[in-house]
């Protein structure tokens, strides 16, 4: 590994300080820093309007670990799937969802997952390290142009609900969007970035703490303690009720939209008595919205999805009830790039 400074964790004014030093000129810094984060540029040798000897003065001086696009698929339905590889040879995915409004990227803030719920292909994987802020500012790059090449537009959204808790890796997570957000980077708002969470009560509160403008989706999946525990076992020292105290914590704070993610399982979390628990959980929260999602099939956990007429009971029971809920039906499940689907596959 080098010894070098990574020089996309310096500033503009840290960038003009080093060409002063090295007696250059300090507009040289504007154009270096708009390679690395408007350009995308992945190395010293693509920034063309420099002089080939600054180049190699600042490829000896500075590393620049960008991400690279190792794999593509692509999906009957539209969705995109990159494979992505690190510097130090780790691979991460994300993936383009599209629809007729939105261009959504999903992307990742860690390599593998420490959480191991046990509906989630990337739990079953070891975590390797956390993703730095601009690896994932990267994925959000690369996904971008994919979505202008493939589609003809920009990005529209946002949500951080790839492989990784992005609440274990907050520092990146919100330098990242701060950068995504930023004029001089992307410039998107951050209302149209979602971190989804699966439930770090603590790190919940230091959102709102932190005043983020973002907006949050807590992936539930199970209304009671003893279900939840099952599949997810973060539960034990985040339960339910200190989950609600942390969301309406983070709600006081921020007045940002919550939503409540729920995956249905067949013959688990699917019944009326379910249904009949969520509402209860959903009137404690100041929740916008709960999404249903529809169940993954993965090769580790022996889950299935429910039939349509259980999806519809459950629906019309949360509609009964004035709850704001939709169905999420799943994309991208041909090439595993679905909801709980990533795992690095070959």
């Amino acid at each position: 590994m080098s010894t070098s400074k990574n020089i996309r964790e310096l500033s503009l004014p840290a960038l003009e300080e080093y060409f002063i030093h090295i007696g250059d000129k300090k507009f040289r810094a504007k154009q270096v820093y708009e390679w690395i984060w408007l350009k995308g540029a992945q190395s010293f040798e693509a920034m063309t309007n420099l002089s080939k000897d600054l180049r190699t003065r600042l490829a000896a001086d500075f590393t620049l670990p960008a991400l690279t696009i190792d794999a593509t698929q692509y999906s009957a339905d539209g969705t995109v799937k990159s494979r992505f590889k690190t510097s130090d040879g780790h691979f991460v995915e994300g993936v383009l969802i599209p629809t007729e409004e939105r261009k959504t990227a999903c992307v990742s803030s860690q390599i593998g997952c420490s959480l191991s719920c046990k509906f989630c292909a990337t739990g079953y994987m070891e975590r390797k390290r956390n993703l730095n802020f601009d690896e994932i500012y990267d994925e959000v790059v690369l996904i971008n142009q994919q979505s202008e090449k493939v589609y003809g537009k920009k990005l529209s959204n946002i949500v951080f609900m790839g492989m990784g808790e992005p609440l274990l890796n907050y520092s990146n997570v919100l330098k990242a969007i701060e950068r995504i957000s930023a004029e001089d980077g992307l410039g998107m708002s951050p209302r149209r970035i979602t971190v989804s969470t699966a439930g770090v009560a603590k790190m919940i509160k230091k959102l709102g703490d932190d005043k983020v403008r973002f907006k949050l989706a807590l992936s539930l999946h199970a209304a009671n303690d003893k279900k939840r525990n099952e599949i997810m076992p973060i539960n034990e020292t985040n339960n339910i009720k200190a989950l609600i105290e942390a969301l309406n914590y983070f709600y006081r704070q921020t007045k940002n939209e919550i939503t409540l993610e729920y995956i249905l399982f067949r013959n688990f979390n699917d019944s009326l008595k379910d249904a009949e628990e969520l509402v209860k959980v959903y009137r404690q929260i100041p929740a916008d919205l709960i999404n249903l999602i529809e169940y993954n099939p993965i090769e580790n956990a022996a889950f299935a999805k429910p039939d349509e007429d259980t999806v519809e009971q459950f629906m019309h029971y949360l509609d009964m009830n004035k709850v704001n809920a939709r169905l999420r039906r799943s994309r991208g499940k041909d090439i595993d790039a679905a909801c709980g689907q990533l795992a690095n596959k070959n």
